[in-house]
């Protein structure tokens, strides 16, 4: 509650009154009056964004007043403030509360912060039901970010590759195809870009009999431009059950120019991983990551046998910087490439650059006739000091 300025004394009472003490009061109510004030902070769910992330549910929190889009300061920051935001924007657990400072340039090169310091729970549904304080000290470097967990609402399946397939979409937790009569070709834009799988090449209707989808057929009459993040952020009508077939579900490819390279060893064929995703390198985390993707990679790469040494070892090749790209790579060995491997949305993860995956691969720093000797593929008498040779190499990294 603020507190009202005292007035001046009566004048019949000035000469009694304490000019000392009644000063004293008027400055105590500036004071109070200039304090960041808690309050409700007012507008509706749509007064809420996050931009400048690689999808829809990651990036600088931004929030809407007068009209205008501004950022948030990170003053007492935290999961429970991130929180909300995830759950109101549909995008599912928060992963992080972080600095908005990681997601490039500012919206507007004049853009205001409007808010200092949201005080949420954790519980609210959105932040018009937290308590805020105003504006009052930060700069743009103190920006809020959030990255929420994303949940996958469209896949393709039962294509050659990850970017390539059947469309499918998933509404009241089940997963159904697509009517062509809903479709479009920037529908199909938008899906690629969703993905992380680069560019939309083509859109048709599938399919043979062995990939038509055996559930639910949705219809929706998604208006796309074709620019948007995701499907979610295309105009639309209502999901409902349509009166298609299968024969009418919709097949989508995309360009899906996937590259990798190891970095910081003596060669191509040894160091840290790194993967080319919109254009930009990034490493992957190890969490999943076995001597099966290991063989992937060394495949992929024309690298020979991968040697899997211990992870010691791989951390000679130290930290990498910038995007970590691909979490939970979960490889079989058998796959032709590291793109075929089960892994988690582009750019979604729970690591640091302390577990970027590194692999060794045999290839020609290491000698492939001394690698066939150590494996006894090399003249005979010779395997077992190859193989003493190899085994004091690695010894140190055990």
């Amino acid at each position: 509650m603020t507190l009202a300025a005292p007035g001046p004394p009566p004048a019949s009472d000035f000469s009694s009154a304490r000019p000392a003490a009644w000063l004293m009061a008027l400055l105590f109510s500036l004071i109070l009056d200039a304090q960041p004030r808690s309050h409700p902070f007012g507008g509706s769910p749509s007064r809420v964004r996050v931009v400048g992330g690689d999808h829809r549910c990651e990036g600088r929190v931004e929030v809407q007043q007068d009209g205008k889009w501004g950022t948030v300061c990170d003053d007492g920051w935290d999961k429970n403030d991130a929180a909300v935001v995830c759950r109101e924007l549909g995008c599912g657990a928060v992963k992080r509360a972080i600095s908005g400072t990681s997601f490039g340039p500012l919206t507007q090169e004049d853009q205001k912060i409007f808010i200092q310091e949201f005080k949420c729970s954790g519980m609210e549904e959105s932040l018009s039901q937290c308590e805020r304080e105003d504006f009052f000290d930060c700069t743009h470097e103190e920006d809020a970010g959030v990255v929420c967990g994303f949940p996958q609402t469209v896949r393709l399946v039962d294509g050659p590759k990850p970017c390539q397939g059947r469309v499918e979409v998933k509404h009241q937790g089940e997963w159904g195809s697509v009517c062509k009569a809903s479709w479009s070709f920037a529908a199909a834009k938008v899906v690629c870009r969703q993905l992380g799988c680069g560019r939309a090449i083509l859109t048709r209707k599938c399919c043979n009999k062995a990939t038509q989808g055996q559930g639910p057929i949705w219809l929706r009459k998604a208006s796309c431009s074709g620019k948007e993040i995701s499907l979610q952020d295309c105009p639309s009508g209502v999901w409902e059950k349509s009166n298609c077939t299968h024969d009418d579900d919709m097949w989508v490819e995309c360009e899906d120019p996937f590259e990798l390279q190891l970095v910081g060893g003596d060669d191509r064929c040894s160091g840290r991983l790194e993967v080319l995703h919109k254009g930009e390198w990034g490493t992957v985390c190890d969490d999943g990551w076995g001597e099966e993707a290991d063989q992937v990679v060394c495949r992929q790469l024309s690298c020979g046998d991968p040697l899997s040494p211990s992870a010691k070892f791989r951390r000679r090749f130290g930290p990498g910087v910038g995007r970590i790209w691909l979490d939970d790579v979960a490889c079989s060995g058998k796959e032709r490439s590291l793109e075929q491997c089960p892994h988690r949305f582009w750019g979604q993860h729970d690591c640091s650059h302390t577990e970027d995956v590194a692999v060794v691969c045999a290839g020609k720093s290491w000698g492939r006739e001394f690698m066939g000797m150590a494996w006894g593929e090399g003249r005979d008498g010779v395997s077992h000091q190859a193989g003493h040779l190899l085994d004091t190499y690695f010894k140190g990294y055990k």
